[in-house]
């Protein structure tokens, strides 16, 4: 795959959840285009092996660097180190984010069959999980904006893309706090999208319909048999292409954000999701 028509060689790109298999996916499709990354992961070891592989399969300088996203002093020190290594950053890419059975609800509604015991229902949710997901996917896409962005104001360029998901839009049943995390993340890019509007900093977001990823495989796949679920079937139901995305279906969306192609777009999000926000399900 060639996208030199982007015109993006030679940028450098910071992709935080670099490690794991969206940031991954990215990361190679952004290689492709002859983009320098930083692969940002809390797992050094996750980020160093990407890196590795797209410098051996792009032949592209990338470099993995650790830092948690919830912790400022770790991001300024990534900065830094990005910045001896790869130069000034061009491209934020706020990848980070996740679910967690913790913040999961066993059933979908009460009812009249389980009101008796309300432990799998909102009021069982552990509020420890629940704001460690929510802090992930918003804190988490808050705080390295705040650290990457500082020096794409001060040059007057540069553009972040958060990650959001469908359930920004409509809010799936069991995941309470990553349905709200992501619904503040897309106002949050509207918001910062208009206060960076006058220096030439542009904000956007995808919203990806339904990837098979290591946080969602618990409540799509049986974990014996490799089958999907009950969820899994109503959501390949109500995703009119009748599938799950691969990751790779991401690439083309988010080069055209980052890229010139989309210079007068900023505030916006989109969704890459099959056809899922379209269809009412008759």
């Amino acid at each position: 795959m060639n996208n030199d028509q982007f015109g993006v060689k030679g940028k450098v790109c910071v992709i935080t959840g670099g490690g794991g298999v969206i940031g991954t996916a990215l990361a190679k499709g952004l290689a492709a285009a002859g983009m320098q990354l930083a692969i940002v992961d809390i797992q050094k070891s996750f980020a160093d092996t990407v890196a590795e592989t797209i410098a051996k399969e792009f032949g592209t300088q990338a470099i993995g660097v650790e830092a948690n996203v919830l912790d400022k002093n770790s991001l300024q020190l990534a900065q830094k180190e990005i910045h001896e290594k790869l130069g000034n950053i061009d491209f934020l890419i706020n990848g980070a984010g996740g679910n967690s059975p913790k913040a999961t609800t066993k059933n979908e509604w009460i009812t009249d069959a389980n009101v008796s015991d309300l432990s799998g229902s909102f009021f069982g949710l552990e509020v420890d999980g629940f704001k460690k997901v929510f802090d992930l996917n918003f804190l988490g896409t808050l705080l390295p904006t705040m650290v990457f962005a500082d020096e794409m104001i001060k040059r007057k360029a540069g553009v972040i893309l958060n990650i959001s998901s469908m359930n920004s839009f409509h809010p799936l049943t069991k995941i309470p706090a990553y349905s709200a995390a992501k619904s503040s993340v897309n106002n949050f890019t509207e918001w910062l999208a208009v206060h960076f509007a006058k220096m030439n900093v542009r904000v956007n977001a995808i919203a990806p319909g339904f990837f098979l990823t290591n946080q969602n495989r618990f409540l799509l796949l049986d974990e014996k048999t490799n089958e999907l679920t009950e969820r899994g079937h109503k959501i390949i139901n109500g995703t009119p292409m009748g599938k799950f995305g691969e990751p790779e279906d991401l690439i083309g969306t988010t080069l055209y954000l980052l890229s010139d192609l989309s210079k007068f777009v900023t505030g916006i999000v989109i969704p890459v999701d099959g056809g899922f926000n379209a269809y009412s399900g008759v």
